[in-house]
C-alpha cells in the first residue's frame, strides 16, 4: 500500500473524531492538511467536502443513537446551507490558493481567539 493512501485514512480518521467531537464538520482541519499535501484551494475545499459528507453520515449516526440531534433545526441550517454552498463553490473559483490560505488562516484565527476568550 503507498504510503500517500495511509496517510490520508490516518488523516481521515483524525479528522473524524475531531468532527464528531467539536461539531465544527472537520473541513475546519481537512482543508489545511489537504492545502499542506499540495491541493490547490479550489480541489482541497471540494474534496473536504466529500471527505466531510461521508464523516457527516457517520457523525449523525452515532449522534442520532445518543438523541443529540434536533432534525427541525438541522433541517432549517441544512437547507440556507444549499443556497450558501452554490455561492461559495462559485466565489472560491475567483480566489487564488495563496490569497484563500490568508483568509481561511484569518478565520480560523478568529474563531480560535472567540472560542478562547469566551466565557
Amino acid at each position: 500500500m503507498d504510503y500517500k493512501w495511509f496517510l490520508l485514512i490516518l488523516l481521515g480518521v483524525l479528522v473524524g473524531i475531531g468532527a464528531a467531537f467539536s461539531g465544527l464538520g472537520g473541513g475546519f482541519l481537512m482543508v489545511p492538511l489537504l492545502l499542506l499535501l499540495g491541493y490547490p484551494a479550489q480541489k482541497a475545499v471540494g474534496t473536504s467536502f466529500l471527505a466531510i459528507f461521508i464523516i457527516s453520515i457517520s457523525a449523525l449516526i452515532a449522534h442520532n443513537k445518543l438523541a443529540n440531534v434536533d432534525y427541525k433545526v438541522g433541517i432549517l441550517l441544512g437547507l440556507g446551507g444549499i443556497i450558501g454552498a452554490q455561492i461559495g463553490a462559485r466565489l472560491v473559483e475567483y480566489v487564488p490558493t495563496v490569497t484563500f490560505q490568508k483568509i481561511f488562516a484569518f478565520i480560523l484565527l478568529g474563531l480560535a481567539i472567540y472560542i478562547f476568550f469566551k466565557k
